[in-house]
């Protein structure tokens, strides 16, 4: 069985998604997941608002499944995107093989950054065209305060904690 994602940009989305879909959930049992379980909790308890009967959790999210879960036991596949300096997690909520493009702060490969869109601080793939030029310069210049800092043996004054090269 396949999950469903309703593709909302924040929680404040899903009470209308919920609207225009809810008839395709007419007397099914619907089971709710996130990354750390507060969205799922917030979605549950929508859904039993609203009068839906059979509404269920994952407790505690991906990440506690993720942590509880033996890897051979598992359903999950893949990775799971994180918002702190890991940026994704596997089994045993180890860090993940996955980086952080600084410009749109989504997460990227090894090969993404391999890729010709790529400009380490700047852009990759999925935001090359989100920017305007005077953005991007603005993205070079402050990755070059990073990398003389970083040459400096310290850090940059804005470098987030929570990111990782």
């Amino acid at each position: 069985m396949k999950a469903i994602d309703p593709e909302t940009a924040s929680f404040r989305d899903f009470p209308a998604w919920w609207e225009a879909n809810k008839d395709r959930f007419h007397n099914k049992r619907v089971a709710m997941f996130c990354t750390g379980g507060i969205r799922c909790e917030k979605s549950t308890n929508y859904l039993l608002g609203e009068g839906v009967q059979n509404v269920f959790h994952l407790k505690g999210g991906i990440l506690k499944y993720l942590e509880e879960i033996p890897q051979e036991q598992s359903m999950w596949e893949g990775e799971c995107f994180v918002f702190d300096s890991r940026v994704s997690v596997g089994h045993g909520l180890a860090e993940g093989s996955y980086h952080l493009c600084y410009a749109c702060r989504r997460p990227i490969s090894d090969a993404d950054m391999q890729r010709p869109e790529f400009e380490k601080g700047v852009s990759c793939h999925q935001c090359l065209d989100e920017h305007s030029d005077e953005r991007r310069g603005r993205f070079r210049e402050r990755q070059k305060q990073v990398m003389l800092a970083e040459k400096r043996g310290g850090k940059h004054i804005g470098e987030r904690k929570d990111v990782r090269a």
